[in-house]
């Protein structure tokens, strides 16, 4: 900047002592919108060449380096014009330039480093750019937690470059932390509640999650730190504070490895000969079924006497994790059963009753019935 604003004064020096400074903001407002114009097309180029690749960073940087890059020229250039304004006029707000030169400077870098971060949070979300698929908990966790370090450490360095002391903020945080953690518990509880989601993880964006404690079930949208969103299934958010999942217990049906099919199936006592035929052609119809797991537990076995059947049970896991599948896996083992069943000669059970009456009470129902007609 001294080089530059030494040709300055040599360049004025034709002009005129009078108007020289002038001249010289003149010129380095025309340098500031150069280097603006080269700074773009120097990114432009970059942005080119990232989009020919299907690396994340690349392009997080360059998304990230534009609108601050074009504000960070024009603070220089702008700030050294300004105080050369100061020196000629006299002017006392132009005492502030250099103070307020460091704090743009700042900022400047932390809006970057903000920017970065977000963009590759992005990209590292994007199926486009990674090959294996990553945890979005995880990503959006980290990039929350890089993101308040670098708000939280701009706005320390800021406050030391006017003046107050860093010590005496953080003497003051550890004073009145006790008050503000009494004030804030829930907030508190809340924040360590996501923290132990992000830790733990029980449940990730896009699960199926529901509680046997609360009326809680739907598909996570998104885990914050005060609150964690929920899609029911009837399309309706559902808004629960993280130090709700500290004391509920939470079940996870994404994660299972399959669905179980149980069912009772009852047959009409007078078909009690068919049953072990009948028991022994379904578990071999399970067994080779393709959509059936069968190094999972498999089980079909008269199981009961009931009121109006004899019941036997099957007991199998399928393939799919997927509800709408497996629903049509079940429908298709059932009809399958169904057949069997009928081909063995014996029918399925309905509630019936019997009413068994002894000869004499039969004869003197006739005989009555007689009478009467």
């Amino acid at each position: 900047m001294e080089f530059l604003r030494e040709k300055l004064k040599l360049f004025s020096g034709w002009v005129g002592e009078g108007n020289s400074w002038i001249v010289e903001i003149f010129v380095i407002v025309f340098l500031t919108l150069l280097a603006a114009w080269f700074l773009q097309r120097f990114i432009d180029r970059l942005a080119r060449r990232a989009e020919g690749t299907a690396n994340p960073w690349d392009d997080a940087l360059v998304g990230a380096i534009e609108a601050p890059g074009r504000v960070l020229v024009w603070l220089l250039g702008l700030s050294v014009a300004a105080g050369i304004a100061g020196e000629q006029t006299g002017v006392s707000i132009f005492d502030y330039v250099a103070e307020f030169r460091e704090v743009g400077v700042i900022l400047v870098l932390a809006w970057f480093a903000v920017r970065f971060v977000r963009n590759a949070e992005e990209n590292l979300r994007d199926p486009r750019y990674t090959s294996k698929p990553v945890d979005v908990t995880t990503v959006r966790a980290i990039g929350k937690l890089v993101r308040i370090s670098i708000l939280i450490t701009a706005a320390m360095v800021v406050m030391q470059k006017l003046g107050y002391s860093i010590s005496g903020v953080l003497a003051f945080g550890g004073i009145g932390g006790l008050a503000v953690g009494f004030a804030a518990k829930d907030l508190l509880a809340n924040f360590f509640g996501g923290l132990m989601i992000y830790l733990d993880r029980p449940f990730a964006v896009g699960d199926w999650i529901r509680s046997p404690d609360k009326e809680i079930e739907g598909t996570v949208e998104d885990i914050g730190w005060r609150l964690t969103r929920i899609r029911t299934f009837d399309k309706r958010p559902l808004y629960i504070p993280n130090a709700t999942f500290t004391q509920i217990s939470v079940e996870n049906p994404s994660r299972m490895l399959n669905r179980r099919i149980y069912e009772t199936i009852g047959v009409r006592y007078d078909d009690a000969a068919a049953i072990p035929g009948i028991i022994s052609s379904v578990k071999e119809m399970l067994k080779q079924h393709p959509e059936i797991d069968t190094q999972q537990t498999l089980i079909v076995n008269f199981n009961a006497f009931a009121a109006s059947s004899l019941d036997f049970f099957i007991y199998t896991f399928t393939k799919t994790t997927d509800w709408i599948r497996y629903h049509e896996i079940k429908q298709d083992v059932l009809l399958r059963v169904l057949q069997i069943i009928d081909e063995h000669g014996a029918s399925c059970a309905f509630p019936t009753r019997t009413v068994h009456m002894p000869d004499n009470l039969r004869l003197e129902t006739i005989q009555a019935a007689g009478v009467r007609e």
